[in-house]
């Protein structure tokens, strides 16, 4: 389906050269406007899923066009390929009619042209017609004729326009030398964009798997060892699949934001279908692992993604239910610990991660609306909070800190630890440093220059590795030593 701006080429005016014409998807923007739309969809309306098949039925410009009426485009987020962009503005400086010929619907693409203002003409597809591979190639031929137009595109999708086109031009992809006329190819590695995605820096959170057997002392059971091992590598199987998916979701709030529009799916270096094969893939492989180690694993895992999944759709856009279920999450990854070294998780143990991660999670909030108020902004992004909610949120998440460290000091003055200690009055060292640690990160945030990840902010903090190294020496001489800390009771 044609619609023109001018429902002619002028022929009183001599043409240096023929129309150029540029596809969307993958070409000048370096994504999928159908993906982006079933992904917008679903974020919006889960059920959505259980329509796809029936639209489906009904042929692919009905479905594009009923994806299309479901979901909003801000037209200026997308990630365009600039290098092209550039290039084409130069053409039609030089008084070029260029055409926008897409497999796209045509709302969207109308959208994306109103906000360009770069394109003479738009093909799209409408209800009756699917303007993509030789759909479009026959159009394109019929509408200036066959040789008598150039073509940009980016995948094998276009080579029956290219085989009419008189100039073959591709972006993204680079071709074999002499194959295209002009080329704009892609300047980020998709194995690169993929490892990114998977996000192995967060992997540092599985850790806490290993806490049960070092909280027990059978850190050296090597039988333990590898199964926390292999639930560690489970959990970060798992927990790639959620940021996969999370990713997907937020395309258009990670756009926004000053930081995260660098992420694989939001930029456009990794495209949207691989999003589509890699998270069940990883998702079984996580699956698989957990299953060799139990049942019980394996049902800590499956709520695990199941409440990620319900976080990514809904809690996490939900004012403080967001934090509890972030501190759970973190939780169950002791719990899962627990049950696959079969080590019983104890009372004070689950309360000390409890308050713990519970004050993190504030921790992480509070570093969003404190970058909120920097940058002169009232409202996160997809997110339930406010920028005037910065010292509620501060005096929750200071408040949480020093409870896990109650807890903590509880737990050193009671008959429990005797069992596992020697002389555990060398712990109390341990809850200094803690609050100590959780005082400087909070300040930390007040002042703007907190990571918005506090754990990863913890992994490359000098500061927390020599509070780690302090506290793991008093963890040893507790365990280990023959002699109190002077000046206090046993």
């Amino acid at each position: 389906m044609a619609t023109a701006l001018q429902d002619l080429i002028p022929t009183n005016t001599a043409f240096l050269e023929p129309p150029l014409c540029v596809d969307l998807d993958g070409t000048l923007i370096r994504t999928d406007m159908m993906l982006e739309s079933l992904v917008r969809a679903l974020a919006k309306h889960w059920w959505v899923i259980l329509l796809l098949p029936f639209w489906l039925l009904r042929g692919r410009a009905y479905f594009k066009h009923r994806l299309a009426t479901m979901t909003s485009l801000d037209p200026a987020l997308l990630p365009y390929r600039e290098d092209l962009l550039e290039w084409l503005r130069s053409e039609r400086k030089r008084g070029r009619f260029i055409v926008l010929a897409t497999g796209s619907n045509e709302t969207i693409a109308a959208r994306i042209n109103e906000h360009l203002r770069l394109f003479d003409e738009v093909m799209a597809t409408g209800l009756e017609q699917n303007l993509t591979g030789h759909a479009k190639a026959r159009a394109l031929a019929e509408r200036f004729g066959a040789g008598q137009f150039d073509y940009a595109g980016n995948s094998s999708a276009d080579e029956p326009a290219w085989r009419k086109s008189r100039l073959r031009i591709v972006a993204g992809a680079a071709g074999r030398r002499g194959e295209f006329d002009r080329e704009f190819p892609e300047r980020t590695s998709p194995v690169k964009a993929m490892l990114r995605a998977l996000r192995p820096k967060h992997w540092v959170k599985n850790i806490l798997v290993f806490v049960p057997l070092l909280s027990s002392h059978r850190f050296l059971n090597g039988g333990l060892i590898a199964r926390a091992v292999l639930t560690f590598a489970a959990f970060c199987l798992i927990a790639s699949t959620v940021y996969i998916v999370n990713d997907l979701l937020d395309l258009d709030s990670d756009r926004r934001h000053p930081v995260k529009h660098k992420r694989p799916f939001a930029s456009g270096d990794l495209s949207i279908r691989a999003g589509f094969v890699a998270a069940p893939l990883l998702f079984a492989a996580g699956l698989g692992i957990a299953a060799t180690l139990g049942a019980g694993v394996l049902a800590v895992l499956g709520f695990y993604f199941a409440l990620t999944l319900v976080y990514s759709f809904h809690l996490k856009r939900k004012l403080l239910v967001d934090v509890f279920a972030l501190a759970i999450l973190y939780t169950l990854r002791i719990i899962a610990g627990a049950e696959s070294t079969g080590i019983s998780c104890s009372v004070w143990l689950l309360a000390f991660s409890v308050f713990q991660f519970l004050s993190l999670a504030f921790l992480k909030r509070s570093a969003e609306l404190a970058r909120l108020l920097m940058q002169s902004q009232t409202e996160t992004a997809g997110r339930g909070y406010f920028s005037w909610d910065l010292a509620q949120i501060n005096i929750f998440g200071i408040a949480a800190g020093y409870m896990s460290s109650l807890v903590l000091g509880m737990y050193i003055g009671g008959e429990q630890v005797r069992l596992l200690y020697r002389q555990p009055s060398w712990l109390w060292i341990i809850v200094v440093v803690q609050l100590y640690w959780m005082t400087r990160v909070w300040i930390l945030s007040h002042r703007g220059a907190m990571n918005e990840d506090p754990i990863l902010f913890a992994a490359s903090d000098r500061v927390t590795w020599i509070c780690m190294a302090i506290c793991t020496t008093a963890l040893f001489t507790a365990t280990a030593g023959s002699f109190a800390l002077p000046g206090v009771s046993q």
